[in-house]
């Protein structure tokens, strides 16, 4: 067994911030300059949207004060150079994983083996042998920085051309190109704007390959400066022509914030148009077949979650009318009428989350409070059985072969992720060679499924991961993670980086907030709009509840999130700051009152709601994490990270929550913000960035938490 290098003796190094800084950190100075705002006759003081505005030199030199603060703290810590060694370790011996997306007689996929940065493109010839693997596209070879990166791609129906969209440094900004799959030749065609951080680029390639439907955003001077983001539409593109002259299809009538999404029949003659209004849940579906005859599927109002194409001429449908965990119903191509639609699966216990038919098979993905299974049905709805999955795990990426046989991905906290093949014809599950290999282990450690009472009754379940034999007597350092929006749920996950944390003892914590999905419609409901402080409330009681039982304390607690669990990671720490003892917020949101004016923040209306109705103000203004910072109240450290491209979440909130919690903290613990310049929303970021990110998140919590490092660690 591979043991991990050792380390120095660091119980002194750990104590440079938390132990040997009595007195508040010497912050760079921040100036106050108040703007008042008036929102349903309630006056409301902003002393820092000086920096809201990334590209004034002031604010980029406040930037870089912040981040030389930063590291004149984090570099100091004595064990960062292991931690960083360890993480280089880990990541790097995770040498190969695959995502098959499309099947057109031979699988493609994106591939990852380090040291590439990025994901490349691949064609298989089967799962079960890679040895005639070819690389169709490789953007490491474009970019020597290592930050251009596969969007998405989508091949023809013959499997000869496949259209790519590519984007630099995070940003998620796709110009869509197109490549021989035989040669890997580039092809002229250059289609700009295909995606952007406000919504998923798209495309669907026609019957004979002589084109694509594909979304795009406003180009030139098609709309204003603020609405270039908006207004998604789609077009069409014919191959060896240039993309000025693309053909208008739809969307004029589509909403500002509008956010779509293609499919094509197997045969090319129908375009599946599925409309997302916002981020909060509501679709709309419009079916263009032969001749450019649309027709309208469904309406927002219909609760329809997902239309698909059958191979027996029906339209399957995923429904929440009457059903908030779904129902799949079915209505014929030729007569697509939701009033006439024939349920052949109706809601049950678990929730629906997606559905896939075959040529006699329907195979349904349902998600029981987090983790998930499937279920095998024919196409009349009568049940045949289920597929073969680990307790505890995700299964995913279910992707058509020939026949009812299918591929699909499964992966638990303690397994990587692998695909097998499904053939229900044998009713057997075969492992393939499209695995993602890593010699990282867990077979020292166990999944606990655990539950919390939140503030209103609600049982909020949570996935505790910690290494056999753990004794609960509070010492334990503990990372508890959660997000808790958009109909997101959280599925068991094998990272890597928990590898570290178990060999310090740790334990780690997925909780299952309402907000997401993993209960159905009426769970994320329960955690949207003015119902956000619900969210909030599970994950204070999910706290309380691992300390009342000495899985941990206080003062070895941490938590962590991103975007909207970055909101999280913000309210809690303004709600309960005694509670926790570090907290590690990635891209977040915490200016609640301006969020929908932010470049991205239309998008999220649906989700959150907006100031100018009185009742959302007042829910949004009661949790509003940048406003609910007090004077003089003791924060736990606190280390904010952000980068310059992010186009989902604007780096602006961490600026000012940062500048915000440093002026009021009573407490000597720091508050500290990290700016990357070459990152985004998480996407597209290098390898060396994510692990750059990684040794500053741990040395940050082993130093906060007082965590001494091993000196031998399992792998």
């Amino acid at each position: 067994m591979f043991r991990m290098r050792t380390f120095a003796p660091l119980a002194a190094a750990f104590a440079l911030i938390a132990g040997c800084t009595p007195s508040r950190p010497p912050y760079p100075p921040t100036d106050k300059k108040p703007v008042t705002d008036v929102y349903n006759g309630t006056t409301v003081t902003d002393d820092y949207r000086w920096l809201d505005d990334q590209n004034n030199q002031t604010v980029k030199s406040w930037v870089a004060a912040q981040n030389a603060f930063s590291r004149s703290l984090l570099d100091k810590v004595g064990a960062r150079g292991a931690i960083a060694g360890r993480l280089k370790q880990l990541y790097g011996e995770k040498s190969v994983s695959y995502n098959a997306g499309f099947y057109r007689g031979k699988l493609f996929a994106t591939k990852y083996q380090p040291p590439k940065e990025q994901p490349f493109l691949v064609v298989i010839d089967s799962p079960d042998d890679l040895s005639a693997e070819k690389t169709v596209l490789d953007p490491n070879t474009l970019d020597t920085s290592g930050t251009t990166s596969i969007d998405f791609y989508v091949p023809s129906r013959d499997g000869k051309l496949v259209a790519v969209s590519l984007s630099r440094g995070g940003s998620e900004d796709g110009t869509a190109s197109v490549f021989e799959t035989g040669t890997g030749r580039k092809l002229d065609d250059a289609i700009p704007r295909v995606n952007y951080p406000t919504a998923s680029g798209s495309i669907a390639w026609n019957a004979d390959g002589s084109g694509f439907y594909y979304t795009r955003y406003p180009q030139g001077n098609e709309r204003p400066a603020g609405d270039m983001n908006f207004y998604q539409q789609v077009f069409f593109h014919r191959l060896g022509t240039q993309a000025a002259h693309d053909r208008y299809v739809t969307g004029r009538d589509f909403p500002r914030i509008a956010e779509i999404s293609l499919r094509a029949s197997d045969d090319g003659r129908y375009l599946m148009v599925r409309v997302a209004n916002g981020d909060g849940g509501e679709f709309a579906f419009y079916m263009m077949g032969p001749g450019e005859r649309w027709t309208r599927i469904a309406e927002f109002s219909d609760r329809i979650r997902e239309a698909v194409f059958g191979k027996d001429g029906k339209i399957y449908l995923l429904s929440n009318r009457d059903a908030p965990r779904g129902a799949v119903l079915t209505v014929p191509i030729a007569r697509p009428k939701i009033a006439s639609a024939q349920t052949i699966v109706p809601e049950s216990g678990a929730v629906i989350t997606s559905l896939l038919p075959t040529a006699d098979r329907l195979y349904v993905v349902d998600l029981v409070g987090g983790p998930s299974e499937v279920r095998v049905f024919d196409l009349n709805g009568t049940f045949r059985g289920m597929l073969p999955t680990a307790p505890v795990a995700t299964v995913s990426g279910l992707l058509p072969l020939k026949g009812d046989e299918i591929l699909y991905g499964t992966e638990t906290y303690l397994e990587n992720f692998a695909y097998f093949k499904y053939d229900p014809k044998s009713n057997g599950a075969a492992r393939t060679r499209l695995v993602n290999s890593s010699n990282v282990d867990f077979s020292d450690c166990e999944v606990v499924r655990d539950s919390a009472t939140s503030k209103d009754g609600t049982k909020i379940p949570m996935n505790i991961v910690r290494r056999k034999g753990t004794v609960a007597d509070g010492s334990s350092p503990l990372l508890l993670y959660g997000y808790g929006g958009y109909d997101i749920s959280e599925v068991p996950q094998f990272s890597p980086r928990n590898r570290l944390w178990m060999d310090q003892g740790g334990v780690y914590v997925d909780a299952n907030l309402r907000g997401g999905g993993e209960f159905g419609e009426a769970w994320h409901d329960a955690g949207k709009l003015t119902k956000k402080q619900n969210v909030f409330d599970d994950f204070i009681a999910c706290a309380e509840y691992l300390v009342g039982k000495n899985y941990t304390s206080p003062s070895h607690l941490a938590i962590e999130g991103g975007s909207n669990g970055g909101l999280l990671m913000g309210a809690a720490l303004t709600q309960r700051p005694d509670l926790f003892r570090a907290v590690v917020s990635h891209v977040g949101l915490y200016d609640m009152l301006r969020v929908e004016l932010f470049p991205n923040g239309a998008f999220n209306v649906t989700e959150f709601g907006t100031v100018k109705d009185p009742e959302q103000f007042k829910a949004l203004y009661a949790y509003s994490p940048y406003h609910h910072v007090v004077d003089g109240v003791k924060y736990p450290a606190v280390l904010m990270l952000t980068g310059d491209n992010d186009g989902r979440v604007d780096p602006a909130n961490s600026r000012k929550m940062t500048a915000r919690l440093q002026a009021a903290t009573g407490s000597p613990y720091p508050v500290l913000l990290r700016t990357s310049s070459a990152s985004g929303h998480g996407f597209g970021s290098s390898l060396d960035e994510l692990i750059a990110q990684n040794t500053d998140v741990f040395a940050f919590l082993f130093d906060q938490l007082g965590v001494p490092l091993e000196t031998k660690s399992k792998n």
